[in-house]
């Protein structure tokens, strides 16, 4: 374990600015890291670094010479990140985990991959998903099975999971996920650390696979994940900002509240759905968080939101029927080529009724009015707090878990990150407790669209109140 790799990122960028530590020697660490860990937990799958280490040189020249150079050091110089493949960084490949995309690699750097290098921050290399991002864990037939830095048997979740390994094993500072039904949250939760999905535009989705169109671009997003609140929003303020080939992108000025009024916004929680249960650890982590933002000087309210189960439908037919209506094209004539992970997603959409015109027209008209009845209920309740998912980690290839005399089912373990997606808040993972086996829980905070400061802000004061982090015993 280096104890360099696990210092925040804003504060190694504090350092290196401050010349207590060089850009090259927090490379060399996290290559060391990555050369010790990786083999066991799979998280990168493949490195760049002699363009890293040319980099960190550039990036020591651009201390050295601070006073003389006529552009400031950005908020990010010198700080080692990872990149999750499905998102294009230029040279590197960019192939989501599928053999239908083996050895593509990308040609330019995504909008955000750009935003992230121009504030100083140095790509290791890409890390592992699932086939094409369609399942809570992370293997395929390429690059193979992640492991968790908490326990190799457990899966470190997905389809960010690679990344949320990498971030957690401290084999990098901090980086980017995606997330169309809890693929940035359910990792986070899993691997003990916090993780924000954006308002779909606000952070640009340009240069992602699949390509953020059609239902995906109502319901996925990518944003930024790392060991603390204090780096995903150096990481989003960073990232943020319209681009004019992401359709669902805006132009929303930052809005930062001062800790008065935040203190201000009226906080719900709820322990479980009222549906699908959840573990005795996960419920005891909601109540643990909202007790400690009352303490915060917070006023934290029990609240059932109506409209939670029409949410979850919509999201079903959105990404599981209409993503497999999308996808099962794709390998006419190359079935060979399909993980079995893949292969599950697939054949649970293929036994759902197909799409047509008028049902995909009532499934939209229906979101919007979910949309407007969850936002009228957020007027009183700007922040809501509950669980990310029915369980912790899990043992790979598990499918169902009885949680209170009940069996949850794979796809509706994660209802608690896919409600947000279908209704397009922006939502962050913060670590709050243990399991009896100590593995990491983590409890979501939700905001109204747009007000990604909001949730950062709070999730800021939670981390502090419960200071929840822990180093992984597999780093």
């Amino acid at each position: 374990m280096s104890a360099l790799t696990f210092l925040p990122a804003v504060s190694m960028a504090e350092q290196i600015r401050k010349k207590k530590i060089s850009p090259v020697e927090l490379v060399e660490a996290h290559l060391a890291q990555i050369e010790k860990l990786n083999p066991k937990l799979n998280a990168f799958v493949q490195l760049d670094a002699e363009r890293a280490r040319r980099a960190a040189l550039d990036a020591e020249n651009a201390v050295i010479h601070e006073k003389t150079q006529k552009t400031p050091l950005g908020p990010l110089h010198g700080v080692p990140i990872s990149i999750k493949s499905s998102i294009s960084v230029a040279g590197l490949r960019c192939e989501a985990g599928t053999r239908l995309r083996r050895g593509f690699v990308a040609r330019q750097d995504a909008p955000l991959v750009a935003r992230l290098k121009n504030a100083g921050a140095i790509v290791l290399g890409v890390t592992n998903t699932p086939e094409l991002l369609m399942a809570w864990e992370t293997d395929n037939l390429l690059y193979g099975r992640t492991n968790s830095p908490w326990d190799l048997e457990r899966t470190p979740g997905g389809s960010s999971g690679g990344e949320a390994a990498a971030i957690a094993a401290g084999m990098s500072a901090g980086g980017v996920g995606s997330d169309g039904g809890g693929s940035i949250r359910v990792p986070a939760h899993f691997s003990g650390i916090c993780g924000l999905k954006p308002t779909p535009g606000r952070i640009p989705a340009t240069g992602h696979f699949p390509v953020s169109a059609g239902p995906f671009a109502l319901i996925g997003v990518v944003g930024p994940m790392a060991r603390t609140v204090a780096d995903l929003k150096v990481l989003f303020e960073v990232m943020q900002g319209p681009d004019v080939a992401d359709t669902c992108s805006a132009p929303v000025p930052m809005q930062w509240l001062s800790d008065d009024e935040i203190r201000k916004l009226r906080i719900g929680y709820f322990e479980d759905d009222g549906r699908t249960p959840v573990t005795p650890e996960i419920r005891a982590a909601v109540h643990t968080a909202a007790e400690a933002l009352l303490r915060a000087g917070f006023q934290v309210e029990p609240f059932q939101p109506a409209g939670l189960e029409e949410a979850r439908r919509l999201w079903h037919k959105f990404f599981v029927t209409a993503g497999g209506m999308l996808l099962r094209p794709m390998f006419k004539g190359r079935e060979a080529d399909l993980s079995p992970i893949l292969k599950q997603f697939l054949d649970w959409s293929a036994a759902e009724p197909a799409l047509t015109g008028e049902t995909l027209l009532d499934a939209w008209v229906r979101r919007d009015a979910a949309r407007a009845q969850f936002f009228a209920q957020m007027q009183r309740y700007p922040i809501l707090l509950c669980p990310v998912a029915a369980v912790p980690a899990f043992r790979h290839g598990e499918r169902s878990w009885q949680v209170e005399g009940k069996t949850v089912n794979y796809l509706d373990a994660w209802s608690y990150t896919e409600f947000f997606n279908l209704l397009g808040n922006p939502a962050a993972v913060v670590p709050v407790g243990r399991s009896p086996e100590g593995l990491p829980i983590g409890v979501q905070i939700v905001g109204r669209p747009w007000e990604e400061e909001q949730v950062l802000s709070v999730a800021a004061a939670l981390e502090k109140q419960c200071g929840a982090w822990k180093i992984p015993p597999n780093s």
